[in-house]
């Protein structure tokens, strides 16, 4: 029997023991359920059970289009041990899954589960995952919308990790003098979801993401990171997301290379315009560019909200050449299935309404 095959003796779900043969037994039949989110758990626990020893999943969508990748059991296996080590959980301890399963965040609260014995409590992925909770929890994985919406009852949880989306700076300021230990993660569906964190509860102006064991990092030619983790990939992973590296274990999440802007011959990366922004503009935006004959792109500002809202004297935080050159308004931005913001979908539609 594989490794993955093993699941600890003390694993639990919703206060249940189950051994590996009870839990297919249990998988096939909320395969059927007619509650969304359960049905998507049996699915993924029909497949991880299964003689093969890949599962699929489908990535968020956030960069381009979703698509289906093929992922190795054993390496989600060890990246839960990863996880385990990391951040010291015990057989027995409380976890409550929250996230949608057919993703790889939630995919791997599961596996999380089995491979440390953890006691996990399912609750449907809703925006408002503690709002009929009475427990206590040793640990727990959110997107930022739904820790924003906890944050009366964040104090049941002890360890909670975020991602999925970037963590407001707003959001950061209201976690400043609460008792849960919060991380922001970094990763994706090629790294088995998070291969670093970085703490939000302590001092929030360090801005470094550490990594787990068994990774190490380094930048190629781009100034972009590359990733070494061979016990959840055989290949070093490029990425497009520039960074700066602080240790050898730590770096900064700066931008992305595919969106860095190239206008007048400066170059500009739209998430460092966004980060001086933050707090300062009062609806969600995100900064782009459009084609222009003079400058090559030039700088914009997307904004969700009603025509002509936008005070300009926020600006004041940017330099010249930072201040977007125009603004466009919409009334809801286009996600993907995650609740991420998908910023080329959105430009698109932009183009489409100023072209009709």
């Amino acid at each position: 029997m594989a490794v993955y095959n093993k699941i600890h003796n003390a694993f639990k779900l919703d206060g249940v023991h189950y051994t590996y043969h009870n839990l297919k037994v249990f998988a096939l039949e909320i395969s059927n359920s007619e509650i969304e989110f359960k049905k998507s758990i049996g699915q993924f626990l029909t497949a991880w059970l299964d003689n093969s020893n890949t599962v699929s999943a489908t990535t968020s969508g956030s960069t381009g289009s979703p698509k289906q990748m093929q992922l190795k059991k054993e390496a989600m296996w060890q990246s839960a041990l990863a996880t385990g080590q990391y951040f010291k959980l015990q057989a027995n301890q409380k976890a409550l899954h929250c996230l949608p399963s057919n993703y790889i965040a939630g995919k791997m609260m599961l596996v999380r589960a089995m491979a440390l014995g953890l006691d996990i409590d399912l609750v449907a992925p809703t925006s408002t995952p503690l709002k009929n909770t009475t427990k206590s929890y040793d640990f727990c994985a959110m997107v930022p919308l739904q820790l924003q919406n906890s944050l009366s009852k964040i104090d049941t949880i002890k360890t909670l990790i975020v991602g999925g989306a970037q963590v407001s700076k707003l959001l950061q300021d209201q976690l400043k003098n609460i008792s849960t230990s919060v991380y922001e993660t970094y990763g994706m569906t090629e790294t088995l979801s998070h291969i670093a964190v970085r703490p939000l509860h302590k001092d929030n102006t360090k801005s470094s993401f550490n990594l787990l064991p068994h990774v190490s990092i380094h930048k190629d030619n781009r100034n972009c990171l590359v990733i070494n983790a061979p016990k959840i990939h055989p290949n070093p992973i490029v990425t497009n997301d520039i960074v700066k590296l602080n240790t050898k274990t730590s770096f900064e999440f700066l931008g992305r290379y595919d969106t860095v802007i190239n206008s007048g011959g400066l170059k500009f990366i739209p998430e460092q315009i966004e980060q001086k922004l933050q707090g300062t503009v009062d609806f969600r935006f995100f900064i782009a560019s459009v084609p222009d004959k003079v400058l090559g792109e030039r700088i914009v500002i997307v904004v969700e909200a009603e025509m002509n809202t936008v005070n300009k004297s926020w600006f004041k935080v940017l330099s010249t050449y930072e201040v977007p050159k125009q603004i466009y308004y919409v009334a809801q931005f286009v996600e993907t299935k995650t609740g991420k913001v998908n910023r080329r979908a959105t430009l698109e539609l932009i183009d489409s309404m100023h072209r009709s």
